[in-house]
């Protein structure tokens, strides 16, 4: 298949980098004007959110590079790494929040203008979430995982921000100031499953992990189509590398048949397969029926 199915999306992880300086700012006054290690910390989170979009935007440019002869199957797994670097600095975030965290719970300081404090930092929420809202969206659509993961992080800072919130103002309700910092605690903890449940998903990426059952089922659909026809195949494989699916086959077809009849059928199936699945690369190998050697697959230990 020779289509070129290069995208280049980093105009999405660019708007990414401006709401990320813009949030930053708004975070960092609110967190001035009243002192708030709750507010502190989602500005901690926001900025780990402009390293991981420039991280994500460098990340965008490389996967749409063409193959070339280094990288003969294409860059697409780029994506795979910058999310795992977003995953990484949201667990330094999170264990600097906790840091600060544990030092006002010790240290207890008085709240300022909490008002005019988290007006600004509502503001700064609903940007991101409109932004965040649209990078998932994006994601999605391209199938890409830096943007999805990019736009999901914009979301936990988000749910971030409500809960810093509603700690700040229990605070100027109650008094009771150790409050601001057991919510800034309960941040760091939810920052960190966030960014350990982002590198699990790119390392097993990295890991060329199988389709999901629902993809296989769709693949399987589509084989068992031609196998009505009394084709056969065996050794599928498939793995995914950014917004890019793989998969890997052998045909079985009668012995007797012409390299030309064989390639034909290839083509068919190819095109079969390409019409139900998007963005999808068929590796098929052709072998005879009735010959045992064609029934062995390639070095692929199955459980038993």
């Amino acid at each position: 298949m020779t289509t070129d199915r290069r995208r280049d999306l980093s105009v999405f992880a660019l708007l990414s980098i401006a709401t990320s300086v813009v949030v930053i700012a708004l975070k960092l006054v609110a967190w001035w004007i009243t002192g708030s290690v709750g507010l502190l910390s989602d500005a901690a989170e926001s900025v780990v959110n402009l390293v991981a979009a420039v991280a994500a935007y460098i990340a965008l440019k490389v996967a749409a590079r063409p193959a070339d002869v280094g990288h003969n199957f294409g860059h697409a797994k780029a994506e795979y790494f910058s999310a795992v670097f977003e995953g990484v600095m949201i667990v330094v975030a999170a264990v600097a929040i906790l840091i600060a965290a544990v030092d006002r719970l010790i240290h207890p300081h008085e709240l300022e203008a909490v008002g005019l404090g988290l007006l600004i930092s509502i503001v700064a929420t609903v940007i991101n979430g409109v932004v965040g809202w649209l990078l998932i969206r994006a994601g999605r659509r391209h199938r890409s995982i830096t943007l999805e993961a990019d736009g999901k992080h914009l979301i936990t800072d988000v749910w971030t921000t409500v809960g810093v919130v509603i700690g700040v103002v229990l605070v100027a309700l109650t008094g009771w100031l150790p409050l601001d910092s057991l919510i800034a605690i309960a941040v760091a903890c939810n920052i960190l499953v966030v960014g350990g449940l982002l590198v699990w998903r790119s390392a097993s990426g990295l890991m060329d992990s199988a389709w999901p059952a629902e993809r296989r089922t769709v693949l399987e659909q589509v084989l068992d189509d031609h196998r009505a026809r009394g084709i056969e195949f065996h050794d599928v494989r498939t793995r995914e590398a950014g917004h890019e699916r793989y998969v890997q086959l052998h045909m079985l077809v009668p012995g007797e048949w012409s390299v030309q009849r064989a390639h034909d059928l290839t083509e068919e199936v190819e095109a079969d397969l390409a019409a139900r699945i998007e963005d999808l690369w068929v590796t098929t190998h052709i072998e005879p029926l009735g010959d045992l050697r064609a029934y062995e697959d390639w070095r692929l230990d199955r459980l038993t």
